[in-house]
């Protein structure tokens, strides 16, 4: 349900960069948290550290698809394809800190290291994920705002779930259910939703040559994808290892972003409430250590993450403790919890949602 908190908004106009807003007012509560976050020198450049992450990443990248080429034909490739699925999951995880600009000072750098790891080795649209992430991040889980919660496969709030009928009647009433099966479906979906994009773009906010330049390297990717897969294994092993490698990154993806916003407080999309509480109240970090922090490339500090995009992804965990106590003196909601709890969060609300369908059975027919 939509909540009515009235006040004035320090989110700047015209939103159009993965990076923090200013400040606004020097008086506005993001503006004092923004001045402590700078003067702790957490926003500063990690060039060193991504120099490491990349080349790690790359390397274990290749590992894989040399395995891959060194196994040949056998069954035992499910189990390379369950490797990459991890390794793609965490390539993306490179792009989406490129496209917050985390990585370098350059946007021609940022961008170059966004579409090479996104459009050219995943797959994914490097350009239709930015202009699709920039609307999530300046306004998260505002209905008809927010495309992460866009009526869709997954009904996200009552109103989209009662005007359902037939078999989306029946997908919606048993959602909670259905909901991780469906994520080995979202690394297909990712695909094919990009290059759609692509394809549609009239060019208006993206140059005829960058359009090219991302075809070039989705293509190049697909070719190259399909092609050593159906080469290096028969058909039958050639499906199988596509459908486990899309499957698992799909749901390794979609394991990772769910927590952090899913089951939190929702805001109809007239409603206003200033930036800093827009984000904190709406996002839910998740607890852990170094293995979290890894396996959920940083977005486990979906709060801090949220104020601050262009925070490079090591800096998060250093923000935490400034970020909590800050919300805490001035009465703001923290949300914090365990992984498997943020899963059975995001469920019950799924469950809740299809609520008035299990109600009104009759709609699936």
């Amino acid at each position: 349900m939509a909540t009515d908190i009235s006040a004035r908004s320090t989110d700047p106009a015209g939103y159009a960069a993965p990076t923090e807003p200013s400040p606004g007012s020097r008086g506005s509560d993001y503006a004092a948290l923004s001045r402590e976050v700078k003067r702790s020198g957490l926003l500063k450049r990690r060039p060193g550290y991504y120099s490491v992450k990349i080349g790690a990443n790359l390397l274990l990248l290749a590992a894989g698809w040399t395995a891959f080429a060194l196994i040949g034909p056998s069954w035992w490739q499910m189990v390379t394809a369950a490797f990459l699925a991890v390794m793609f999951t965490q390539t993306g995880f490179i792009g989406h800190d490129a496209g917050h600009h985390q990585i370098s000072g350059s946007k021609r750098v940022n961008n170059l290291l966004g579409r090479v790891h996104a459009d050219l080795l995943i797959g994914l649209s490097y350009g239709w994920w930015i202009s699709k992430h920039n609307r999530h991040h300046s306004h998260p889980n505002h209905v008809d705002r927010d495309p992460d919660i866009a009526d869709g496969a997954i009904a996200f709030t009552q109103d989209h779930a009662r005007v359902r009928s037939g078999a989306y009647a029946w997908l919606a009433r048993h959602q909670a259910w259905l909901f991780f099966p469906m994520l080995l479906l979202e690394g297909l979906a990712l695909h094919v939703a990009g290059v759609r994009a692509l394809l549609e773009r009239t060019g208006a906010r993206t140059s005829r040559r960058t359009k090219a330049a991302e075809a070039g390297m989705l293509t190049a990717h697909l070719g190259g994808y399909l092609g050593a897969v159906f080469w290096v294994l028969p058909p039958l092993q050639a499906v199988c290892f596509v459908a486990v490698h899309q499957g698992l990154f799909g749901l390794y993806m979609g394991c990772s972003f769910a927590p952090n916003h899913k089951g939190m407080p929702m805001f109809a999309k007239d409603d206003k409430i200033d930036f800093l509480r827009r984000q904190v109240l709406t996002s839910r970090n998740i607890r852990g250590r170094r293995l979290t922090d890894f396996m959920l490339g940083g977005l486990n500090y979906q709060i801090e993450h949220h104020l601050f995009p262009s925070m490079p992804r090591p800096s998060l965990r250093h923000a935490q403790e400034l970020v909590r106590t800050f919300c805490a003196r001035h009465d703001i909601a923290y949300h914090e919890t365990g992984l498997f709890r943020s899963y059975a969060q995001v469920l019950q609300h799924l469950h809740a949602v299809g609520g008035p369908l299990r109600l009104r059975p009759e709609l699936e027919y």
